[in-house]
C-alpha cells in the first residue's frame, strides 16, 4: 500500500547542521500489509521452496561441512554488498594461514562476520532468545578488531549517523536520533516476541530487516548485522532448523533494487514493493541452494570413488579428501600436522589426489606448494566474485 505513513521526521542537529533524522513507526505495519492473490502465491511458492531446503538439508550426509563451508560464503557476500572486495578463496587462504590476493582488512571483515553468525548460533541453540542483547553480542564479535574496532563494539550508538553522502547535509538517509533509540528497539525486540501480535516467518524476517536498517543501530556493521538477522528470523521461528538461507547474494546481484525498496518503505510506506522483492529473493536463493547441495554431494561421491581406487593408498588419501571438505587449500605440511601423518604420507596422498584430478597443485613452486581442491571451490564460489 504506497502512501502508508511509515515514521516520522525530527530535526536534529549534528556536525553543526540541522537535518530531518526518521523515526519508524513500531511494527508490523499499520495499516496492514495489503497482499494481493499473486503476493500470497508468491508468499506461498517461497515457503514452499524453503520447507524444501530445509527438509534436504537435514538429509545431507555431511551437513556440519555443508554449513561450514555456505556461512563463508555468505560472509564473503555480504561483505561484499558493503563493498569489500575478498572473494571466498580469499577467505579460505586467510583461515589457512597463506596469502589471500586482496587487503587483508577485506579478509578479516569477511572472517569476523563467519565468528559472529557462529556466535549467534551457539548462543540459540543454548536457548537464548533473538533479542537486543544477542545482537549487541555478535556485533562486538563482528567488529572486534580490524577496520571497524573503534567503532564502539557491542554498543548501540550514542551519536547521530547517517547513511550516503559526505556529511549530514547531503546524506541519502539520516537514521533515528540516539534518544530515540531505545524506544525504537525495544518495539523491535516486542515485534521479534510477537507483540502486539503474531507476524508469519518470512514475513516477519522481512519486516525486521528493514526496520533494523532503518535504525541502524550501531555506528558501523548494521547492514551485515541486519542481513545475519533474516537468518536468525526464520531459525527461531523453526522455518529452518539449520542455517542455510542466505540472500546477500540476491541482494549483491540486485543492488540497486534492494536500495530502492528499503529506501521506498521510508519514503513510500511501500512494505508490500520489499515484501515481494525479498519473498522473491527466498524463492531463488532457495532453490539455487537446494541444487548446489545436490551438486556438491555428487562431486564428493563421485570423488571418493575414484579416492576407493587407490587401493592401499586410499586410507590416508581419503582422510586427506575429508580435510579438503573443510581447508580446501593445503600445503604437504599442513596437512602431516592436521592429520597427523608422516610428511612422505601426507606428500604421496596429495600425490595420488592430483593424479586423479580431484587437486590441483597452484604455485608452480619446487618448495612450500599450496594444493587447491578446485572444482569443490569453484561450486561453492559460485556468485561470490567481487564487485568492481
Amino acid at each position: 500500500m504506497s502512501g502508508r505513513v511509515t515514521g516520522r521526521y525530527v530535526t536534529v542537529s549534528t556536525v553543526g547542521e540541522r537535518v530531518k533524522a526518521f523515526v519508524p513507526s513500531p511494527l508490523p505495519p499499520e495499516p496492514p500489509l495489503d497482499l494481493n492473490d499473486s503476493d500470497r502465491e508468491i508468499l506461498e511458492g517461497a515457503s514452499r521452496s524453503l520447507g524444501k531446503l530445509d527438509g534436504l538439508s537435514g538429509m545431507l550426509p555431511d551437513l556440519p561441512l555443508f554449513l561450514y563451508m555456505y556461512i563463508r560464503k555468505e560472509a564473503v557476500l555480504s561483505s561484499q554488498v558493503e563493498g569489500t572486495q575478498s572473494s571466498l578463496s580469499d577467505l579460505l587462504m586467510y583461515e589457512n594461514d597463506l596469502v589471500p590476493g586482496v587487503p587483508e582488512a577485506d579478509v578479516v571483515e569477511a572472517s569476523l562476520y563467519v565468528q559472529a553468525m557462529e556466535h549467534g548460533l551457539a548462543r540459540m541453540r543454548e536457548g537464548f532468545p533473538l533479542s537486543l542483547r544477542l545482537l549487541r553480542e555478535m556485533h562486538g564479535v563482528l567488529l572486534s578488531r580490524g577496520r571497524g574496532s573503534h567503532c564502539t563494539p557491542g554498543e548501540f550508538r550514542r551519536s547521530q549517523n547517517w547513511i550516503g553522502g559526505t556529511r549530514p547535509g547531503n546524506a541519502r538517509f539520516v537514521p533515528p536520533p540516539p534518544e530515540h533509540l531505545q524506544d525504537c528497539l525495544g518495539a523491535l525486540e516486542a515485534f521479534l516476541h510477537d507483540k502486539p501480535t503474531r507476524t508469519s516467518p518470512l514475513l516477519k524476517a522481512a519486516l525486521a530487516h528493514v526496520q533494523f536498517e532503518t535504525i541502524h543501530p550501531f555506528l558501523d556493521g548494521n547492514g551485515r548485522l541486519g542481513r545475519l538477522l533474516i537468518a536468525l528470523v526464520l531459525m527461531a521461528e523453526g522455518a529452518l532448523s539449520n542455517p542455510v538461507l542466505y540472500l546477500s547474494l540476491y541482494f549483491k546481484r540486485n543492488r540497486p533494487e534492494y536500495y530502492e525498496r528499503l529506501g521506498a518503505v521510508r519514503t513510500h510506506g511501500d512494505w508490500e514493493g520489499w515484501v515481494r522483492f525479498f519473498l522473491d529473493g527466498v524463492k531463488e536463493t532457495a532453490d539455487q541452494a537446494v541444487i548446489a547441495a545436490r551438486v556438491l554431494k555428487a562431486l564428493l561421491e563421485t570423488d571418493t570413488e575414484k579416492i576407493l581406487s587407490l587401493g592401499r593408498r586410499g586410507p590416508n588419501a581419503l582422510r586427506v579428501h575429508r580435510e579438503l571438505r573443510l581447508k580446501p587449500f593445503c600445503t604437504v605440511s599442513s596437512t602431516a600436522v592436521k592429520l597427523n601423518l608422516s610428511f612422505p604420507a601426507a606428500a604421496k596422498s596429495l600425490s595420488a589426489l592430483e593424479q586423479l584430478g580431484i587437486v590441483r597443485e597452484i604455485t608452480g613452486r619446487e618448495r612450500d606448494r599450496v594444493y587447491a581442491y578446485e572444482r569443490y571451490i569453484e561450486l561453492l564460489a559460485e556468485g561470490t566474485e567481487p564487485l568492481r
